[in-house]
């Protein structure tokens, strides 16, 4: 019951780099649900491969059925949610695969999903790939987003989450 108050770490989670490409700051997604921030604050990453990875170690809580995104909820509460492409829902799944499924631990680094690049570009309107904090308003946390340009997955931190 008591566990996390004791953690140590428990004032700061780094959040990973879910995959490897280029950073790209969330106000310049092609999107407006993204770069206004409606789904909340984070980054975006242009992939250079299509594997992506645990940001963080916590429990998957979405994915859905056209696998174009993966929700993770990280052991601070934070919930990231990485939406690979722009309009990746209307492919129905094609191009991807699900590594895990609703309710699985995963620690840092772990397979999450995989997807086609070569299929997401030609078929998809882009394949920017944002990384958000949905609940960053509820969290009583502030998150700070990187000043990297180039994203290794497990390696680069993307966004630091501390107390306010």
């Amino acid at each position: 019951m008591f566990k996390n108050l004791f953690k140590k770490g428990n004032s700061e989670t780094k959040i990973y780099a879910p995959l490897n490409g280029k950073i790209i700051a969330l106000e310049e997604v092609p999107d407006p649900v993204f770069s206004q921030k409606m789904m909340g604050d984070g980054i975006a990453i242009k992939p250079s491969d299509g594997k992506v990875c645990a940001p963080v170690d916590g429990e998957v809580v979405q994915v859905p059925d056209t696998l174009h995104a993966v929700g993770i909820r990280a052991e601070d509460g934070s919930e990231i949610l990485i939406h690979i492409g722009l309009e990746t829902v209307s492919l129905n799944g094609q191009g991807f695969t699900a590594e895990v499924k609703m309710g699985d631990k995963v620690s840092t680094g772990d397979a999450l999903l995989t997807f086609d690049l070569d299929y997401i570009r030609d078929n998809a309107e882009n394949d920017i790939t944002p990384v958000v904090v949905t609940n960053n308003q509820q969290t009583g946390k502030q998150y700070t987003m990187t000043d990297e340009t180039e994203a290794k997955t497990g390696e680069t931190v993307i966004i630091t989450a501390s107390k306010k």
